[in-house]
């Protein structure tokens, strides 16, 4: 029996790599859909399959007329298990059929991003020093749990002792450790250097930004929050939304708020220019802004503003700051335009366009593909 249960465990294991294969192939796929999103824990991902079933045997009432065979006509909806209707008649015995979860590391998904999108590995720029309880056990001290008494220190002060008191007898050599004696190995906690990053996430909010723009950059910020991940030690990330103020919010909010008033967006770079200042120092963090608009500003004068923040301020203390515009109906899309007339000769700064959600992977490689 258990010979049984290790085989089918082994042939499971089989098939859920083949899904992983799957799973690897239809990648570009999930970078254009938000059917991962809310599917997330903190080291893995459920991603459903539905391309795939498990192997089993389905056994049913033969005794009937199977498909193609009786009356009927073309177009006539089938009897049976292919009836397509509505969920009429009371509750059955039978089991369902369900969709296949997968449960997938997040550091393996961010390799077949890699993969996809031929992302290069990011050279770390800023350290921030980190005490770990880690380390060998390479001390000593005077206390400590019987498991870590260190016998060959302990006999060594007890025989130096006793030979010190004049106690020896080398005819009966008998050696007693008394508390003084006693020594206990000890881990030793030394700083442990780890790259450490903290994403900018900074939304435009304002009426023009809706459903489906929001989704876009859901879908984006997922990718690139999996990427950075798997690059750095130590992560944070910082929502931001704007309208004419920007205020610091909670990831849920970021994705669900909305408001009706106009559009600042120099009041976001502010916002995130202070954190960095005041939090994040350049020196020992690795900095990512990323901003997604549909190209609306109030006032060409506020523009201004926010380029003199990003060349004087901003640019200097990041990795590369990265702007994406959303398509809107109702955003002219004018803010790229005067990021790429003022700033085209900077390789900090990215900016693409998203018209649509197949536009997706592209920007995404076009924000991580430097390796900066």
């Amino acid at each position: 029996m258990g010979f049984q249960i290790y085989r089918m465990e082994r042939d499971r294991a089989r098939f859920r790599d083949i899904v992983r294969g799957k799973l690897r192939k239809d990648l570009r796929k999930y970078l254009s859909t938000s059917e991962l999103l809310g599917r997330q824990g903190k080291h893995t991902i459920s991603i459903p399959v539905p391309q795939i079933e498990l192997p089993r045997f389905r056994f049913g009432d033969n005794s009937g007329q199977g498909v193609g065979q009786g009356p009927g006509e073309k177009g006539d909806p089938m009897d049976g298990e292919g009836r397509d209707a509505e969920g009429h008649g009371t509750a059955g015995d039978q089991e369902g059929r369900h969709i296949l979860e997968v449960e997938v590391e997040l550091a393996e998904l961010a390799e077949m991003l890699g993969d996809e999108l031929e992302l290069p590995n990011i050279e770390p720029r800023g350290n921030k020093q980190i005490s770990t309880d880690g380390g060998r056990y390479t001390g000593l001290r005077t206390t400590g749990p019987n498991s870590l008494r260190h016998f060959r220190r302990t006999f060594r002060r007890a025989l130096r002792r006793t030979i010190a008191a004049g106690e020896w007898d080398p005819e009966h050599p008998v050696v007693i450790p008394i508390r003084d004696d006693e020594r206990y190995r000890a881990r030793r906690t030394t700083p442990r250097p780890e790259s450490s990053a903290v994403i900018f996430h900074m939304m435009d909010v304002s009426g023009s930004m809706g459903r489906e723009q929001k989704d876009i950059v859901r879908i984006k910020a997922f990718w690139i929050d999996t990427w950075l991940r798997s690059q750095y030690q130590n992560i944070e990330v910082v929502y931001v939304v704007h309208d004419a103020v920007a205020k610091i919010v909670d990831h849920d909010a970021f994705f669900h708020l909305r408001e009706s008033g106009g559009t600042k967006i120099s009041s976001a770079y502010e916002l995130c220019l202070k954190l960095i200042m005041e939090k994040y120092r350049p020196e020992n963090w690795n900095i990512y802004p990323f901003h997604y608009s549909d190209g609306d500003n109030w006032s060409a004068r506020d523009t201004e503003r926010c380029i003199n923040l990003l060349s004087d301020e901003i640019l200097p203390r990041v990795n590369q700051f990265c702007y994406g515009q959303v398509k809107s109906a109702y955003g002219s899309g004018q803010f790229k335009k005067d990021i790429d007339g003022a700033l085209s000769d900077d390789e900090r700064v990215i900016t693409t366009n998203v018209n649509s959600r197949e536009e997706i992977p592209d920007s995404i490689r076009a924000f991580l593909g430097k390796g900066r």
